[in-house]
C-alpha cells in the first residue's frame, strides 16, 4: 500500500470555496428544490414551448470510453449538456447559466483531470452531473445490499416533473434542442428512462475486460490515495454521488444481491482483480440480459466497443450519430473522429496469472459482447 505523500495530496484537491458552496446546495436539498420550483414558475411561459426530443444517455462502467463520447456529442450544434460550471447550482440550471454568462467569467485554463488519463477539464467542459439530483429523490441508489434497479414499474412523480423541467430549463438556457448526458449509474435505469422519455437514445460503451480492469484498478489507487490525503475530496465525492472509486467505493447492485456481496467481499479482502472481474461481468451481463429481453431498450441502444471506436473512429462516429439522430454532416463527423485516440498514457502491468483470472471470470459475458 502506498503511503500518503505530497504527490498524493496533488491528486485530488477540493478548494474551500467549492466545498463550502457544494455543502450549501447539496446539504440543503429541500430549500433548493423550492428555489427550483420558483425558477420553473417564472419561466413557465417560455418552457411551454420547449420539447425534449430524443435525449441521449451515455452509460456503462467508468473507463469504458464514455467521456470521449460525451465530449464529441456535447460540442455538436444545438446540444446541451451539463458543464463543470453548472456545479454547485445544479437545481437552477437556467439562472446559473445566466449568472455565469452575465459575470463574463473567463473560460479558465484547462487542467488535468483527477483521473490522470491525459484528459483535461475547464469550467465549460462537459461533465456528468445528474447523480447529485437523482439522489435527492430516491433512497438506496448506492446501497449495495439492495437492488439499485429502476425499471418500467418505478414511479416517482415528484422526480419526473422536476427532471423534465430541469432538462427543459437547460435547453432553454443553452438555446439548444437536444440533451446529452453521461451517467454511469443509469445502467440500471434504462427501462425507467424509457418510461419518462419513450424516444430516448442510449449509448453503451464497453471495453475489453483485461484492459478495462487494468484502467479501473489504476483509478481506484489514484482516488484512494487522493482521498486519503484530502478529506474534503472524499466528502465532496459522497456529496455528488460518485462511488465508483476511492475509500467509499460501492458496486452497483444490478438486482443480484448475493453476487454483489461477492464483489464487495473480494474488494474488502484486497482481491482487487477478482472483485473487478466479477463486477465487470455482473454489470455487462445485466445489460446483455436487458437488451435481449426488452425490444424497446434494444431499439433505443447502441453498444460501442472502445477498441472498435479507436480503430475505426469515423465509421463508429457515423453509426453513433445515425443512432442518436444527429445530422450526418461530414464536418461534424470528421471533427469528432479526429478527437479519438488509443490511450497511451499507461501500460497494462498485469501479470499472466492475473490476466488469466480476468478472462476466467469474464469469459461468458465477454463472449456475449463479441470479445
Amino acid at each position: 500500500m502506498t503511503n500518503s505523500s505530497a504527490s498524493d495530496a496533488d491528486i485530488f484537491r477540493v478548494s474551500q470555496s467549492l466545498d463550502f458552496f457544494g455543502r450549501l446546495v447539496l446539504d440543503n436539498p429541500r430549500t433548493w428544490r423550492l428555489i427550483s420550483k420558483f425558477e420553473t414558475k417564472v419561466l413557465a411561459a417560455r418552457l411551454a414551448d420547449i420539447e425534449i426530443e430524443r435525449p441521449v444517455f451515455i452509460t456503462g462502467l467508468a473507463r469504458s470510453g464514455g467521456r470521449i463520447l460525451l465530449e464529441i456529442m456535447a460540442e455538436l450544434p444545438g446540444v446541451a449538456s451539463h458543464r463543470n460550471k453548472d456545479f454547485p447550482l445544479l437545481f437552477t440550471p437556467y439562472w446559473s447559466n445566466w449568472l455565469f454568462k452575465s459575470a463574463k467569467t473567463k473560460a479558465g485554463k484547462p487542467a488535468l483531470r483527477t483521473h490522470r488519463d491525459g484528459a483535461t477539464k475547464a469550467p465549460n467542459s462537459p461533465e456528468a452531473m445528474e447523480e447529485a439530483l437523482w439522489m435527492q429523490f430516491f433512497s438506496g441508489l448506492h446501497e449495495p445490499r439492495e437492488s439499485n434497479v429502476l425499471n418500467a414499474t418505478t414511479s416517482n412523480s415528484s422526480f419526473e416533473k422536476f427532471y423534465i423541467d430541469h432538462i427543459r430549463k437547460l435547453l432553454l438556457g443553452r438555446n439548444a434542442d437536444r440533451y446529452v448526458a453521461k451517467a454511469n449509474y443509469h445502467v440500471t435505469r434504462l427501462e425507467y428512462l424509457l418510461k419518462i422519455f419513450p424516444d430516448a437514445r442510449f449509448v453503451i460503451p464497453v471495453r475489453q475486460p483485461v484492459a478495462h480492469i487494468a484502467s479501473l484498478m489504476k483509478q481506484q489507487d489514484l482516488f484512494r490515495r487522493g482521498q486519503k490525503a484530502n478529506p474534503r475530496a472524499r466528502a465532496h465525492l459522497k456529496r455528488v454521488g460518485e462511488f465508483e472509486f476511492g475509500l467509499d467505493r460501492r458496486p452497483i447492485n444490478t438486482g443480484n444481491t448475493e453476487r454483489t456481496k461477492v464483489v464487495y467481499s473480494a474488494w474488502r479482502r484486497g482481491e482487487e482483480i477478482r472483485g473487478w472481474a466479477i463486477y465487470w461481468s455482473q454489470v455487462y451481463g445485466y445489460l446483455a440480459d436487458l437488451l435481449e429481453k426488452s425490444p424497446a431498450v434494444r431499439a433505443a441502444s447502441i453498444l460501442i466497443r472502445f477498441e472498435d471506436l479507436c480503430d475505426q473512429p469515423k465509421t463508429h462516429v457515423t453509426n453513433l450519430f445515425a443512432h442518436c439522430g444527429f445530422p450526418d454532416k461530414d464536418h461534424d463527423i470528421n471533427a469528432a473522429a479526429g478527437q479519438i485516440r488509443k490511450p497511451t498514457n499507461y501500460a497494462n502491468s498485469l501479470a499472466d496469472d492475473e490476466i488469466a483470472l480476468i478472462k476466467l471470470e469474464t469469459y461468458d459475458t465477454a463472449k456475449r459482447l463479441r470479445y
